[in-house]
């Protein structure tokens, strides 16, 4: 079996690994990759997603994994653009995929289908925004389109609301696009990932991601910081709760909107005081999320998503371990604002207990050593029978590796459980 993997951070590199450990052995693919996913996967020498779509047609590609969303949504859409060339591909066509993309469409389908979800108003300019927020605070603002896991504002008070809203509607930094104004929420987070063919559905590892860059959930919105995942991570009762009121009634209201959906879909949650409401859809699996998920998984991932691809629902093919695991993620000098290449990433051998996933780093010929190359450059991923068990082996690993103006969360599975 060929599979080809797209994309080129820490998740495309935990996604390559579990592809390859599948029982099936495939032979995996990469694009555009990286110097350590090319390390396991073979890279494709394409420019761009047409090139790409030839390439595999020309290669008898058995199938396509999409990790990185903006594939799913740039120009036709690679599931459009394999399914045209008749390539199986696990990740949602354009259209479905309209559920990350756009907040606003997001939004739209969960009060259409009567999905548990916070209220919010649509501002197409500064004036419209702060009319919606109306001096009400906490409040939530998001930007509409896609922006790298950064597009997203708790805003307790009126300064750090006008410093976002000046980000979205002065700067640009988004690019053009609306913005929700929306109900703050309160309760812990968690990420619930389903995987999907047509109108099957099968619930993954429960997950939860640190998005503030500083301890104690302080500092600037980043892509993630850590996660810690766990089949015990959410009640059997609360996850059954999540499944009738919004794992089923998202699988079902795609049917009835006519959304073809094939692949990961992940839902964010807040659970409220009211009971677990989304607070997003992302298209494909989280990051940091899946760093931590994958080591967890059991089985055939690689047959798995081919048979999903080809519309054949194989639940029994994979399992996940009921322990838990960690994910520290390392950042370089001025993230989220910026981010700091060449420095050089020591350590990396002396981790033994667990796994490294790189995100922004390459390969130094000169200095034989990896270098960053990039804001989220690793995480460092352990396991352990019990939280505390992997919390403190991820942590102890993670202190092996180092580089100058590495930034770190030391509270990665500390907060929300004590």
């Amino acid at each position: 079996m060929k599979i080809a993997v797209i994309g080129k951070g820490g998740r495309e590199h935990a996604l390559v690994k579990a592809l390859k450990d599948s029982p099936s052995s495939p032979e995996i693919f990469s694009f555009p990759g990286s110097d350590a996913i090319n390390k396991l996967a073979t890279p494709i020498p394409v420019k761009d997603m047409h090139e790409l779509v030839a390439w595999m047609k020309d290669n008898t590609i058995d199938l396509c994994v999409a990790g990185e969303e903006s594939y799913l949504v740039k120009d036709e859409g690679l599931a459009n653009c394999c399914r045209e060339a008749g390539i199986p591909c696990w990740g949602p066509v354009k259209e479905s995929a309209q559920l990350e993309a756009s907040k606003e469409f997001a939004k739209d389908f969960l009060l259409r289908h009567n999905i548990p979800t916070g209220m919010a108003r649509v501002a197409a300019n500064i004036e419209e925004a702060r009319a919606f927020i109306n001096n009400t605070y906490p409040t939530v603002l998001k930007f509409d389109g896609l922006a790298a896991g950064k597009g997203v504002a708790v805003c307790p008070d009126e300064p750090t609301a006008e410093e976002f809203l000046k980000e979205v509607f002065t700067d640009n930094r988004f690019g053009p696009g609306r913005l929700l104004v929306e109900e703050f929420l309160t309760g812990p987070e968690v990420s619930i990932f389903g995987a999907l063919v047509d109108d099957h559905y099968l619930i993954l590892c429960p997950a939860r991601d640190y998005k503030r860059l500083q301890e104690n959930d302080l500092g600037p919105n980043t892509g993630g910081m850590g996660a810690v995942a766990s089949r015990q991570l959410v009640t059997p009762g609360m996850l059954e709760l999540i499944e009738r009121d919004i794992v089923a009634p998202t699988v079902a209201g795609l049917r009835q909107d006519g959304l073809p959906y094939r692949g990961f879909l992940y839902f964010g949650l807040m659970l409220t005081p009211n009971g677990p409401k989304v607070i997003e859809y992302n298209c494909r699996f989280g990051d940091p999320e899946c760093q931590a998920v994958m080591p967890l998984l059991k089985g055939d991932l690689a047959q798995f998503c081919l048979k999903g691809a080809q519309g054949e629902f194989a639940p029994s093919l994979i399992s996940f371990d009921n322990g838990w695991s960690v994910c520290c993620v390392l950042a370089s000098a001025g993230y989220p604002a910026s981010s700091h290449s060449g420095d050089a990433i020591l350590g990396l051998d002396n981790v033994d207990r667990g796994f490294v996933y790189h995100a922004g780093t390459k390969w130094d010929d000169a200095r034989q050593c990896y270098v960053t190359n990039g804001g989220r450059v690793l995480a460092v991923v352990a396991q352990g029978a019990t939280l505390d068990e992997a919390r403190k082996l991820a942590h102890s690993e993670t202190d092996k590796v180092t580089f100058d103006g590495f930034q770190r969360r030391s509270d990665i599975a500390y907060a929300s459980f004590e």
